[in-house]
């Protein structure tokens, strides 16, 4: 379910808001290193003209941060650039580049409707009205990441996440940001634009989820493997060429009542299971195909709750 996105950060304030700076510097003419832990993650803030390392964990969170080239966040490393207060935001001339077991917060809104990210220091969840936008000008490559949640972030070129994910369980880890902030591990693109495609392929995680997302190119989800039922869930984008699905599944072969179709343009109105469901059809300037062309139904065995996905 989408809600899940929000209920993560929840904890997450409790995990990554706990004040603390730890960088450290390479060369003057390398990239700048940024390093910490959980409970004193390192901090960005100023321009960095020669680009970033993050390592361990490192947080945008007490102003605004330029990269001027490549930010890399590390093997295992956390990016947690998701912070409203201080005006914090993060921009990235150049390109994003997560490496296997990375982790990223960017960007944070909570909507009217409940869904979206509040931000990490938002101080209070009941009513949030903190906002962080970031932007990467170039592309996001994922290299078998953990889990790289974007929120109320433009990109001007790709985004290309390929393998990684926590496995198929669906209990939140008892080590790592995901453990500490007690979610499913999880990938998540909502409330955001992206100039160019995004693609996503296999992964084998607990939930993925693209919410009200401007592709001005193609939206592709191949081969993917998914524990949650409700997952994989791709609603109300709209996408300017081509949506297309295929070859993603569930353990089971399909959730309940939805036959083999593990894609759902709907989201779950209960919090006791995966129906009744709120139709959110996308919007697709090009041609849909494979497994994102009938929409899932709003009923468990029901008809199609849109002429289209």
């Amino acid at each position: 379910m989408l809600r899940r996105g929000a209920s993560a950060m929840f904890g997450a304030v409790v995990v990554l808001a706990i004040t603390g700076a730890s960088a450290a510097v390479a060369s003057a003419a390398g990239p700048y290193t940024c390093s910490g832990k959980l409970r004193a993650p390192g901090v960005l803030k100023g321009t960095y003209p020669n680009g970033v390392v993050a390592k361990g964990v490192c947080a945008v969170k007490s102003g605004k941060a330029h990269v001027i080239g490549t930010l890399t966040v590390t093997k295992g490393a956390v990016l947690g650039a998701a912070f409203g207060r201080h005006h914090s935001s993060l921009t990235v001339t150049g390109n994003l580049v997560v490496e296997r077991g990375g982790v990223v917060f960017l960007g944070c809104k909570a909507n009217p409707d409940g869904t979206g990210f509040p931000c990490i220091d938002e101080p209070s969840m009941k009513h949030p009205t903190l906002t962080s936008h970031e932007v990467v000008s170039g592309n996001i490559v994922e290299h078998s990441p953990l889990g790289v949640i974007v929120h109320n972030s433009s990109i001007g070129g790709n985004i290309k996440e390929t393998g990684g994910g926590g496995g198929l369980g669906c209990t939140p880890p008892k080590r790592g940001v995901f453990g500490a902030i007690m979610s499913p591990v999880f990938s998540d693109y909502e409330d955001s634009s992206v100039g160019g495609n995004l693609a996503i392929s296999g992964m084998h995680s607990c939930w993925l989820g693209v919410a009200r997302v401007k592709i001005r190119h193609n939206l592709t989800i191949t081969n993917n493997v998914m524990g949650d039922p409700d997952a994989i869930e791709v609603v109300t984008n709209h996408i300017s060429k081509n949506l297309s699905c295929s070859g993603n599944s569930h353990p089971g072969g399909g959730p309940p009542g939805a036959g083999a179709l593990p894609i759902w343009d709907s989201v779950d109105t209960s919090p006791n299971g995966l129906y009744p469901r709120a139709s959110k059809p996308n919007t697709v300037d090009g041609t849909r195909s494979g497994q994102c062309v009938t929409a899932s139904p709003t009923t468990m065995g029901g008809p199609p709750a849109a002429p289209a996905f």
